[in-house]
């Protein structure tokens, strides 16, 4: 889908946990896709310095060299810093939010401490519910055919399909998804939300090999998904998914129906 004609700006995007993998891809994709986008990472280091050149070099490559891409620093685990981030948005243009962020920590039950587990959920499902209530003003009024658009990275495993030793991880997942239908219905009809639940698209660094082994031969695709393809998920439910909201899609080669 192509922006509204005689549009006066560019569509823009906010990527969170756009320094890495997914969240690097993710932003790297809107900006082939003629979007200025805002990176917002953890903090601007050398890492978060890198991403930003290689989405802008995305921009240029795709033919979109005035494209404005730029970086901003918020710490999501901490609700004010969240609330200080949608504030800089103000006064500012905005038609999509991909949600990439995440705490993914290993910890068994009997280990957890309430802090532990009230990080995930701050990380993984609060900042999204505060990021998007306070911009879905500016969300509303997108100059996309299909509409302001939010798209939260779940988690397949989190459907019924856990792994031990991440209980806090996959709860906060789980409320994530809740938010992810809740605010499907609140926000329409001006605002569409959706979730990819992938399985594995990028090995967490230090996955162990024999993990990654089962894991594959349990995969009907025999392999791991890749960031790119995760990107263009997003994407696709962002510009060109006109009719979806609520859903929750499933990126994992068919690891969900297998046992």
């Amino acid at each position: 889908m192509k922006v509204q004609q005689n549009s006066p700006r560019r569509p823009r995007t906010i990527v969170t946990g756009a320094a890495v993998r997914v969240g690097r891809a993710t932003a790297a994709e809107f900006a082939r896709r003629g979007h200025d986008v805002v990176l917002a990472v953890r903090k601007i280091d050398a890492i978060a310095e890198s991403s930003l050149d290689f989405v802008r070099k995305s921009a240029h490559d795709a033919g979109h060299p005035d494209a404005k891409i730029e970086l901003r620093a918020a710490n999501l685990d901490d609700p004010i810093a969240v609330v200080a981030l949608a504030a800089t948005f103000a006064s500012e243009p905005l038609d999509v939010i991909v949600h990439c962020a995440s705490r993914y920590d290993a910890r068994a039950i009997g280990e957890i401490d309430a802090e532990y587990a009230l990080s995930h959920y701050r990380t993984n499902a609060l900042a999204p519910l505060l990021l998007t209530q306070a911009l879905r003003g500016q969300l509303s009024q997108s100059i996309l055919p299909a509409g302001g658009s939010v798209v939260c990275f779940t988690d397949m495993h989190a459907e019924g399909r856990m792994y031990t030793n991440h209980a806090a991880y996959f709860a906060s997942k789980g409320a994530l998804i809740a938010l992810v239908e809740s605010l499907a219905v609140e926000l329409a009809p001006s605002i569409r939300v959706n979730g990819i639940a992938p399985g594995v698209v990028e090995w967490p660094v230090g996955a162990d090999p024999e993990f990654q082994a089962r894991y594959i031969a349990r995969t009907p695709l025999k392999r791991a998904g890749t960031a790119i393809e995760a990107a263009q998920c997003a994407a696709w439910l962002a510009i060109e998914a006109s009719f979806m909201t609520g859903a929750i899609l499933r990126l994992d080669g068919g690891r969900w129906l297998t046992t």
